[in-house]
């Protein structure tokens, strides 16, 4: 029984190290071979190994977002690089508006009559 077990748990483990991860564009391409109806739904996730249940989830995704852009919905998830992006120009903003603060602080002491020497910096 142990061995068994062994056994089964290497063998999902080797099935999750080859699973394929498809790109976006593999997605777009199987589902839009499907839709065109030329082979059926079948034998095309025969030829590019995949489930049909994973077919119909990619479809259903692919004619949901569709549906959702058409009304207007543009809302997307941002990628990894637009998140980095995002913050770099976040921080790079708060160093300005902290620069600014500083500036606007020391041209208001000197209106007021402070001396330099008593700015904090």
């Amino acid at each position: 029984m142990n061995k068994k077990v062994s056994s089964e748990s290497i063998v999902k483990d080797l099935r999750r190290r080859t699973r394929k991860k498809y790109s976006s564009e593999e997605k777009i391409r199987i589902v839009l071979e499907g839709i065109r109806g030329e082979e059926s739904v079948s034998s095309l996730c025969r030829r590019e190994g995949i489930s049909e249940n994973l077919y119909y989830r990619w479809s259903k995704d692919f004619l949901e977002a569709g549906k959702k852009r058409l009304m207007g919905d543009t809302v997307r998830e941002a990628s990894s690089h637009e998140v980095i992006d995002l913050k770099k120009e976040n921080q790079h903003l708060k160093q300005l508006v902290a620069e600014i603060a500083l500036k606007n602080r020391v041209l208001k002491k000197s209106l007021n009559g402070t001396d330099f020497e008593d700015i904090d910096l």
